[in-house]
């Protein structure tokens, strides 16, 4: 590591509060809004905070998505490991990313997901259901919020949610910026062996579902390989769960402490107002919360910094959503601001593929859960919550709950 590279500030920085972004990263945004870090390999990448320079940078072709390329700042040595394994099409650019993307838009159309509220309605229902006539107090992320986007990426895929276990274990190793190499290479091909399987039993035998469609229509006619269809589906199974889960137990937490906007959620009948307390939340807390990466291009300017080709870039959405210049009183929670503007899924080209279901999904889960539940309460002390700090997608390890 450099000299200049030692005094730089450690990213990501640390939180001061579970639910905001960390205070240096407002400060930073306050005053150079764009300025170098230091990662955990001792590289130096730019760090860009105002929400309109991050959409810049997320919408900017000379800044690129592609992992292999040389100064692409890594999440961590695990993540790094993980990428030169195998990537997917969200760390490709231009022609290659959007033919892969748009092999499965299709099934994640604002038309298709919105067609899926009324089986989602019951799945939510029955967990509910079954949370109600069980003990208490329950760990609500393993009773409903992750059962829920896993139920639903299972049912759409095409995989036996009997082997839950399975990915969920390998997932949260995979995400983990605490993963040595070994681990998190390792996970991934335990991911990759189970869908290579998966794909077996739908090429004898397809069905309707995802993975049926991408084998007859990709794979026999060599259109994908077996390994790029593999990798897909990857991505699709974990991110298919991981980040919605993530959001219905912190966004749980986040409205518990804030008992008055609760009481108004939890007594609506209004679908505008859900839809608006789902984008709010997506703004407040941002659970993919170490910065979308990047690497330039070519040399270009950006708020009078000049980025030179090769170099690392990070778009920090997180303190994005709350630059004052976007959001009004940002740092409050306010459920009736019109908040869809969030860059939480991203921006530009590479924006979330499942944004459209992870709505649905987070709109049934707060629309029925608070009403059904109306008691709902933690069962320890919010300091003995635990929060995944050291995870790509952040959120709580356990939310005990009773009523």
């Amino acid at each position: 590591m450099t000299e200049s590279a030692q005094d730089l500030e450690a990213y990501p920085m640390v939180r001061q509060c579970p639910f905001d972004p960390p205070r240096a990263l407002a400060a930073l945004q306050a005053g150079e809004k764009v300025r170098r870090v230091r990662l955990w390999d001792g590289s130096a990448p730019w760090l860009v905070t105002g929400y309109d320079d991050v959409r810049a940078v997320l919408s900017d072709p000379r800044i690129s998505s592609d992992t292999d390329r040389p100064g692409f700042p890594h999440f961590s040595e695990g993540s790094e490991a993980r990428r030169r394994t195998a990537k997917t099409f969200i760390n490709m650019d231009g022609r290659e990313h959007d033919a892969k993307r748009r092999l499965l838009t299709r099934y994640f159309t604002v038309k298709r997901t919105a067609a899926m509220r009324p089986q989602i309605q019951a799945l939510v229902d029955g967990l509910v259901d079954e949370l109600l006539a069980g003990p208490k107090p329950v760990d609500l992320v393993e009773a409903l919020a992750l059962p829920v986007p896993s139920l639903v990426i299972c049912d759409l895929m095409g995989v036996p949610y009997t082997e839950r276990d399975l990915f969920h274990r390998m997932s949260r190793t995979m995400i983990s910026q605490s993963s040595t190499p070994e681990q998190a290479v390792g996970a991934m091909e335990a991911m990759f062996d189970f869908l290579d399987r998966m794909v077996s039993l739908k090429d004898d035998e397809p069905r309707d579902d995802l993975i049926s469609n991408l084998v007859v229509e990709q794979l026999r006619p060599g259109l994908l390989s077996r390994a790029e269809l593999v990798s897909m589906l990857q991505l699709l199974l974990t991110a298919g769960h991981e980040t919605t889960a993530n959001m219905i137990a912190l966004g749980t937490l986040a409205l518990l402490r804030h008992p008055e906007v609760l009481d108004e959620v939890r007594s609506t009948d209004d679908p505008e107002l859900i839809a608006n307390t789902v984008e709010e939340l997506l703004r407040w807390l941002n659970v993919v919360h170490t910065g979308r990466r990047r690497v330039a291009l070519a040399d270009l300017e950006l708020v009078g910094e000049q980025i030179k080709a090769g170099e690392g870039v990070i778009a920090a959405h997180d303190i994005a959503n709350r630059d004052p210049a976007a959001f009004d009183d940002p740092d409050r929670l306010d459920i009736h601001r019109k908040a869809r503007h969030h860059i939480a899924f991203a921006y530009g080209v590479h924006q979330c593929l499942g944004q459209s279901l992870a709505r649905v999904e987070l709109q049934v889960v707060y629309g029925t859960l608070y009403r059904r539940v109306p008691t709902l309460a933690l069962a320890t002390d919010f300091d003995a919550i635990r929060f995944k700090a050291s995870n790509i997608v952040y959120g709580v390890e356990e939310l005990p709950v009773t009523w």
